[in-house]
């Protein structure tokens, strides 16, 4: 009787590539190969990727995806504030890194030009500053809403900024189960979010309102 073909996905596609990647310490040379060596036909892969690129990119997509999935079965996530949010963000995200170092590792450092390697992770980044945008409070806010817009697209950037250190540190981190990584986190979470008390710079955008008012009323 014949054996019956198993159905290909795009998540089967995901393991057969990070799995090629780790046995033969490099990428694949074509489409045609890679397929080829997994039993399925070219045209399949095309089904759900264009390129290598795009499904390098996914990867690192997935891999966020899968976290906030992970988040979002925990019934006491919607409830924390931000800050708390962004804790269970990045140790829930590293420890799925974690679970597939040894190919986040090679991925990152294939190509001995950084840029190159960062390419991977374009579509991790839009995916990470929607999240980001997501999960801003009214506590983290300017009041003023001209500069509102302003300050959302800065706290984006400047947590992505983050990100790519964390990623770096923990890439480097030689300490038993990654604790030196979970330190990071917590430590540099905490003074971002210091950074980020806007209650000082309400008062000063107050005071200058308040001024120019004055100002201007005195002159009439």
């Amino acid at each position: 009787m014949e054996t019956k073909k198993e159905i290909l996905t795009k998540d089967k596609i995901v393991s057969l590539y990070m799995d090629y990647v780790l046995e033969h310490g490099q990428n694949p040379k074509t489409v045609f190969h890679f397929a080829k060596s997994n039993d399925f036909e070219e045209a399949e892969f095309y089904t759900f990727f264009g390129t290598f690129e795009g499904l390098e990119k996914e990867i690192f997509n997935l891999f966020f995806e899968n976290t906030l999935e992970l988040l979002d079965k925990n019934p006491e996530y919607q409830e924390y504030d931000m800050k708390n949010k962004m804790l269970g963000f990045y140790f829930t995200f590293f420890e799925l890194l974690t679970a597939n170092r040894s190919y986040v590792v090679q991925a990152l450092k294939t190509d001995s030009n950084p840029i190159k390697n960062l390419v991977k992770l374009t579509t991790l980044r839009d995916s990470f500053k929607k999240y980001i945008s997501l999960i801003i409070t009214d506590d983290h806010r300017i009041q003023q809403e001209k500069l509102q817009n302003f300050q959302e697209k800065a706290i984006q950037e400047t947590a992505w900024m983050q990100l790519l250190l964390t990623l770096k540190f923990w890439i480097d981190d030689a300490s038993p189960a990654f604790e030196k990584t979970d330190l990071f986190i917590e430590k540099s979470v905490n003074v971002s979010f210091e950074l980020m008390n806007v209650a000082p710079m309400n008062h000063l955008l107050d005071f200058g309102k308040f001024i120019f008012k004055e100002k201007i009323y005195s002159r009439q």
